[in-house]
């Protein structure tokens, strides 16, 4: 996925909205205890707490900076296959010919061929989004999560959730190689192996000579080469050791975040006690409820605490939410787009008939 636009700051808001009133609770209650029920003793010193929470903000800066690594291969994957593919479709077209073949060809026949062997890399394309789409055990956070959940249903859909694959790939391929690719299990890989095959009929016709089915069936290589490393990407999640414990030190330094400031703003509210006292409006209203807000001045602790309780758990979010780039989140790399552009240009390479129209931006996103 991709969103034209920078996510603003109401979706931020309500993405985690949940979290914030949990935060608010979470800070509210040691207050309690520490003004109402009179537990001052009830406070972590903040030196300690600082040293957490440095340690904290190292390591969930460490999984954002690896989760976006794998987002940024990921986009670079998809960036060589868009090259690669415009390339096989040059080739295509120029190097299958009657150069060197004794039975010519008509140039209906021959654009029959091509047509071929492009739509069926079309089809490669197809299942191998299709694949990356797949759910895995760790890939979880767009469907558990009910801000995801939310988000997802409210403003955009992932055409692999709803169009079953053999709808999407049938009018690619022939009878006979659509039933050779379902009866195997990586699709991808096999329609490459089909795409192989289909070269060395063609060079046993000469129709294509040695050099130039030999750059073809380089360009082969390099296509499984990018699907293999989009498979890396996709079937080794972010190290679970790293992931599972850093989420449980961010929920540490949270729940003790309210217990370390909340003898800070006691300390604020005394100051500012003992600057009333020096005032000679000892009975005015206004002073009077200065002096109340003095008194229990680590009430303002609760807002303090719940947004830096927010922005950590929102990088450690955020970093959740990118390591896995073909998951089909609102930021992953667009694969549905970049295949659907790919298909059109190479199609238009080839003056194809009938050249599907781009997928439309839904709700600024696109998929």
């Amino acid at each position: 996925m991709y969103t034209r636009r920078i996510f603003p700051v109401k979706g931020v808001i309500k993405w985690t909205r949940r979290h914030i009133f949990l935060f608010l609770i979470i800070a509210t209650i040691p207050v309690v205890l520490f003004d109402v029920v009179g537990l001052k003793w009830l406070h972590v010193p903040w030196l300690p707490l600082g040293v957490l929470g440095t340690a904290v903000a190292f390591l969930v800066s460490f999984k954002n900076n690896a989760s976006y690594d794998r987002l940024w291969e990921a986009r670079k994957i998809w960036g060589g296959i868009v090259n690669a593919s415009r390339s096989w479709t040059i080739m295509v077209k120029d190097f299958i010919n009657n150069d060197h073949t004794k039975a010519k060809l008509s140039n209906e026949e021959l654009h029959e061929i091509h047509r071929e062997l492009v739509h069926r890399h079309i089809a490669w394309l197809t299942a191998l989004r299709y694949q990356l789409r797949a759910d895995k055990p760790w890939e979880q956070h767009l469907k558990s999560g009910k801000s995801n959940a939310e988000f997802r249903e409210a403003n955009y859909l992932v055409c692999e959730d709803t169009i079953p694959i053999e709808d999407a790939i049938k009018e690619y391929l022939s009878e006979e190689d659509y039933n050779e690719v379902f009866a195997k299990g990586n699709r991808a890989s096999q329609l490459l192996g089909v795409q192989s095959r289909r070269l060395k009929e063609l060079k046993q016709q000469d129709l294509i000579e040695d050099f130039r089915h030999m750059e073809m069936s380089n360009m082969l290589v390099e296509f499984y080469t990018l699907q293999g490393k989009s498979e890396r990407i996709k079937n080794f999640p972010y190290p679970r050791q790293y992931a599972t414990m850093n989420y449980i030190f961010v929920w540490i330094f949270i729940i003790l975040l309210p217990f370390g400031i909340m003898e800070g703003f006691e300390g604020i509210g005394e100051h500012i006690f003992e600057d009333l006292a020096t005032h000679e409006s000892h009975l005015s209203f206004t002073h009077r409820i200065q002096e109340v807000i003095a008194k229990h001045f680590v009430w303002f602790s609760i807002p303090f605490s719940a947004l830096l309780a927010w922005v950590f758990h929102t990088m450690e979010k955020i970093g959740e939410n990118t390591e896995n780039p073909f998951e089909g989140g609102p930021n992953d790399v667009p694969i549905t787009n970049m295949s659907r552009g790919i298909e059109i240009d190479i199609r238009e390479l080839i003056d194809d008939v009938n050249i599907p129209e781009p997928y439309e931006w839904k709700n600024d996103i696109v998929m």
